[in-house]
């Protein structure tokens, strides 16, 4: 086991694949490593039995991220990611949330926003309330773009971008990206 692992689940058991198998069942919070053979398989048996599972990878690629959620994981997060990352992903999985790193959720985010019908169903009464820089830095992230990539498209930094977006956030009246998403494709009557 990892230290950082130790130090993050400190009663966590190192089991093998065989022991989870025969161990695991409804409520159970279980890890698997993407580098393990058939590891997909071992998440969809042991999802399919009511076990919470995150898969963590050593070099996390969104392909396999699908793979894992497909196979029934809630979470995927890199191996060697900090403790506190690591249980910040344990809460999530456990309270019925989905884990996956910002950038891949900035994609599904931008594929959710296109697939509402992207600009073409914006009303610009919607933005009316932000600067013209929040504006921007709204629609760069309802495309679907990292705080990073929004940076490098404005010439602003990421810091900057921050801020913005904690502005458009509250002058919107949203907590998340995705909720910004549902506010300017007008779907959040539906889903809030």
């Amino acid at each position: 086991m990892i230290p950082r692992w130790r130090e993050a689940f400190a009663e966590a058991r190192l089991v093998t694949p065989e022991q989870a198998r025969a161990q695991a069942g409804a409520g159970d919070r279980v890890w698997v490593t993407s580098d393990l053979d058939r590891w997909s398989g071992l998440v969809s048996n042991l999802s399919r039995r009511g076990a919470i599972l995150s898969v963590l990878s050593y070099a996390p690629n969104s392909l396999e991220a699908f793979q894992a959620l497909g196979a029934g994981a809630r979470g995927y997060a890199h191996a060697l990611s900090p403790p506190e990352l690591l249980r910040q992903v344990e809460m999530v999985v456990t309270h019925q949330g989905i884990w996956v790193w910002p950038e891949l959720l900035a994609q599904v985010v931008g594929g959710a926003f296109r697939t509402l019908g992207g600009e073409a169903m914006l009303q610009k009464e919607t933005l009316a309330c932000l600067t013209e820089r929040e504006q921007a830095v709204a629609l760069a992230v309802a495309e679907g773009l990292s705080n990073k990539a929004v940076a490098k498209r404005l010439a602003i930094t990421e810091r900057t971008v921050k801020a913005h977006l904690g502005a458009v956030f509250r002058k919107l009246g949203v907590r998340d990206r995705m909720q910004l998403i549902l506010k300017l494709s007008h779907q959040e009557q539906d889903a809030l």
